[in-house]
């Protein structure tokens, strides 16, 4: 990209190099800090389809930051082209403000960040002109150097940041699977009310405008309450999984029989969660059956499990391959449980899913948490097997320094060779 002046140019880039420097969770507020010099913001918004870890980021005033949202970038993502920043006024943090966004293809599918300018510190007052093209210019310089950076720690995977991202993606999948169930199981409840032949239309209407508008407010609430609560009464989070699927069967002819545990035994939140969502899920596919009359679930706990059942009076010809498809065993198996099918045709199915109570099994200390960020660059050369003279280059440092952060890293890994750091970092890789 040309750029028509020189001003801002050499003092941002170089500011850029610290921005690169931050952790992955203060690069942000660095680069909001770098362009607020150039482009006067009051918050910066970022989303980066790449990162599992937090795609979606904001910084700055917390009243402006904290209403904006993801569906409110997707228009910018759509329009913006990459290289080319973008001035305009959109509606963002819940109201019409002037931005400027840009957009970078420095990874595979793109990155966007929209700064929500601030007309009263502004040298050009927004309506009465476009932001100079020097200045838009190494805003995009900028964004496309964060990216790159972004791309090339998602590529190469350095175990704390890798680790740290698959956490947080596992987490993520978990609160999606979740309101998933609950989704399906609002939808298979319209359908029943929908299908009725005991309902006339206007009270098939209101039935089921009554079940769309509880299930409305229950998933809007779901993740403020799972924030909010580490852990559940066992009785409490059997009582939330009974009141939907109470929902679920309301207008079904299958009776809906229910056994609460009998225990005060708090569950991790985690538990109940899973517990919830596998119970649902199983209990979708066992009314996908013929000629059911009558489903039991239940919940039982003992001192180190927690087990779920579900047990219908069908023709007991469920198999473990239908479950599979809902990759429920995979749930379980995550979780460290197992699920148990018992079928008996003509008499029905029973199905139970196993979930053990205890703490999951700390996992075992990063061996390179010790590192420190160059540290770990320095090894990751070394894993590759470059010499010293090459990660100076690679580094643009000197070889004494290299040689003191090798020794550091053998001092710190408890090793006694540069070929035991590699093999060390290979296998925590």
């Amino acid at each position: 990209m040309e750029l028509t002046g020189s001003a801002p140019v050499v003092p941002a880039l170089a500011a850029a190099y610290e921005v690169i420097r931050q952790p992955l969770g203060k690069i942000l507020p660095k680069l909001s800090e770098t362009v607020d010099t150039l482009v006067p913001h009051v918050a910066a918004a970022e989303l980066s389809t790449h990162c599992a870890h937090s795609p979606f980021k904001t910084y700055g005033d917390s009243a402006l930051a904290g209403r904006i949202t993801v569906p409110e970038l997707h228009p910018l993502v759509a329009s913006v082209p990459a290289g080319r920043p973008w001035q305009g006024t959109v509606r963002i943090g819940g109201a019409e403000r002037p931005v400027l966004a840009v957009a970078s293809d420095a990874t595979p599918r793109g990155a966007l960040i929209v700064f929500v300018r601030d007309p009263g510190r502004d040298s050009v007052r927004v309506g009465d002109g476009p932001i100079d093209e020097s200045v838009t210019g190494v805003v995009q310089a900028m964004w496309d150097l964060v990216t790159s950076h972004f791309d090339r720690l998602a590529v190469e995977a350095v175990p704390g940041p890798l680790a740290q991202s698959r956490a947080a993606a596992g987490e993520r999948a978990r609160v999606i699977a979740e309101l998933t169930e609950a989704h399906a199981a609002t939808l298979s409840g319209l359908l029943g009310v929908l299908r009725s032949r005991g309902l006339d239309d206007v009270a098939a209407r209101a039935a089921a405008v009554d079940l769309a508008a509880t299930a409305l407010i229950d998933l809007r609430s779901e993740r403020e309450l799972d924030q909010q609560i580490a852990e559940e009464p066992a009785g409490q989070a059997f009582a939330r999984l009974a009141d939907s699927l109470r929902l679920l069967l309301h207008h079904s002819p299958v009776r809906l029989e229910l056994g609460a545990p009998d225990s005060a035994r708090p569950l991790a939140a985690d538990v109940a969660h899973a517990a919830r969502a596998i119970v649902r899920s199983v209990l979708l596919t066992v009314l996908e059956q013929d000629g059911l009359g009558r489903i039991h679930v239940g919940w039982q706990l003992t001192e180190n499990e927690l087990r779920a059942t579900v047990r219908d009076d069908g023709p007991g010809e469920l198999s473990s391959c239908v479950l599979s498809a809902n990759r429920i065993k995979e749930r379980l198996e995550a979780l460290g449980g197992r699920l148990d099918l018992d079928a008996v045709p003509g008499w029905g199915t029973t199905v139970t899913a196993t979930i053990p109570l205890g703490t999951a099994q700390a996992a075992p200390a990063d061996p390179l948490g010790s590192l420190g960020a160059r540290e770990l660059e320095v090894l990751t050369h070394l894993a590759r097997g470059h010499r010293n003279r090459a990660i100076a280059q690679e580094l643009h440092i000197s070889e004494s320094t290299v040689k003191f952060h090798v020794a550091n890293i053998l001092t710190k890994l408890g090793v006694a060779s540069r070929g035991e750091a590699s093999a060390l970092f290979h296998a925590v890789a």
